[in-house]
């Protein structure tokens, strides 16, 4: 049993790490924290990990029931999400997260704002995470398999909690300038990779159109 639990957690890992991509939320986590202090920063960093986390697990569990009790189909969410990315994408690379100057009051509820959208869901958890992790679901056939994907899941954000924990040291690191030039090459692959989630997601409706 173990010969097929480990192959199918390391394949879970590493193609959820690589769609979840927690390296290149970097550049928008530090942008859109430069405001804030290391005691808010650290509550943004586990409040997105904890709302992406819970949002993957859910759709893996119960993402295909959803999907068919509100008719929502995978390739109508990868296009929202490319939608959504490409916006975030463009943003970043125009340069448009500057620091913010909030008032006291105003950093719990930005906080929150952050936290959930954009960074948790859909740069964390966004729509090739969900389909994949949806497809890996249905793939594995025992329970074992499917506690594995499940602690695969739960890994993946430990590991992404704690790159974004550190990521005020590669601020300090890199300076202003680098964070600049680091943001605006992550929104240009952003964009692109926007590009790609929809594409993908409007390929399948279109042939389906021409076809019929």
């Amino acid at each position: 049993m173990m010969e097929t639990v480990l192959p199918f957690a390391l394949l879970c890992f590493t193609s959820l790490f690589t769609i979840t991509s927690p390296l290149s939320t970097m550049p928008v986590f530090l942008t859109m924290t430069q405001s804030l202090e290391e005691k808010e920063r650290r509550a943004v960093a586990v409040r997105a990990t904890l709302v992406a986390c819970c949002a993957l697990l859910l759709f893996t569990l119960g993402g295909q029931f959803l999907f068919k009790f509100f008719g929502i189909s995978t390739n109508g969410f990868r296009i929202v999400g490319g939608i959504i990315i490409f916006r975030i994408g463009f943003d970043m690379l125009q340069a448009r997260y500057t620091p913010m100057n909030l008032r006291k009051e105003e950093i719990k509820e930005y906080t929150k704002d952050v936290s959930v959208a954009p960074l948790g869901i859909p740069l964390l958890c966004g729509p090739g995470a969900i389909a994949n992790s949806i497809v890996l679901m249905e793939e594995a056939g025992s329970f074992e398999l499917k506690t594995a994907l499940i602690l695969a899941i739960i890994l993946v954000y430990v590991i992404t909690y704690c790159l974004l924990r550190w990521a005020g040291q590669l601020v300090k690191f890199i300076g202003e300038t680098g964070n600049n030039v680091m943001m605006r090459l992550m929104g240009l692959i952003l964009m692109v990779i926007a590009v790609e989630c929809f594409v993908s997601g409007a390929r399948p409706i279109l042939e389906s159109i021409v076809h019929s």
